[in-house]
């Protein structure tokens, strides 16, 4: 029966992908001396957030995901990334696959809105491993299942999945509404002809602040220009 060992040497941003995708680096070992013919080889990545330090910044973004700090202890738990699956080529010894995993910006999913809201440092993944291995033994093929036992630790930095990110989508990211509040929102940005989203959303704040001060929207000399943003939706 083959041993196989698995680690991770490395992850950066795959190039040239149509969508943000993250490549690690795999390397698998094969601990008897067999020759291996291939691998069906699936990997789950996790996220152990309980593993770093968070900034006080760092803490303010995640509220909403993990609550107050003092009940992080209870309520921060590992975070599904990705499942996915390569085929690994025949070797004997040792070997290196790129793993491609596909990833989302949305900030709705627990592992975009973890990710969003780190500054640096590095992020606390598990990869564990399952699949098929098949090898040859006395002129017949030979098919093995991968123990469940298999697994990598891999500290990646927060600077690659920035760079992931920021190939796709510089300065920006993506929240998901439902069909009724976009209307609404088109119908308030139509209304003040506003040029963009952004300036939507950002004239929708300024109202609100608005609201909250007591002063006239842009400040204590009021509004400038034509744009209203004192109305509601």
């Amino acid at each position: 029966m083959a041993k196989l060992i698995f680690s991770c040497a490395g992850a950066s941003a795959a190039q040239y992908a149509a969508t943000p995708t993250l490549l690690f680096r795999l390397i698998v070992t094969e601990g008897l001396g067999e020759r291996v013919d291939t691998i069906a080889l699936r990997c789950q990545i996790r996220i152990e957030p309980h593993k770093r330090k968070y900034s006080a910044d760092e803490a303010r973004r995640l509220h909403d995901l993990f609550g107050d700090t003092d009940r992080w202890a209870e309520t921060v738990k590992p975070i599904q990334l990705a499942t996915v699956s390569v085929m690994v080529p025949a070797f004997t010894a040792q070997t290196e696959v790129d793993l491609e995993v596909p990833c989302t910006y949305d900030l709705e999913v627990a592992s975009g809105r973890y990710l969003h809201g780190l500054d640096d440092g590095t992020i606390p993944l598990l990869l564990l491993f399952s699949g098929t291995v098949f090898t040859t033994a006395n002129g017949g093929l030979r098919v093995e299942p991968i123990p469940w036992s298999s697994e990598a630790s891999y500290r990646m930095p927060v600077s690659v999945w920035q760079d992931v990110v920021n190939e796709h989508f510089p300065n920006s990211a993506w929240l998901r509404c439902s069909r009724e509040t976009l209307d609404a929102l088109s119908a308030f940005k139509a209304a003040r002809a506003l040029p963009t989203w952004d300036a939507t959303l950002a004239a929708l704040l300024a109202g609100e602040q608005a609201r909250a001060t007591g002063e006239p929207p842009g400040g204590p000399g009021g509004t400038t220009g034509t744009t209203d943003t004192g109305g509601t939706l």
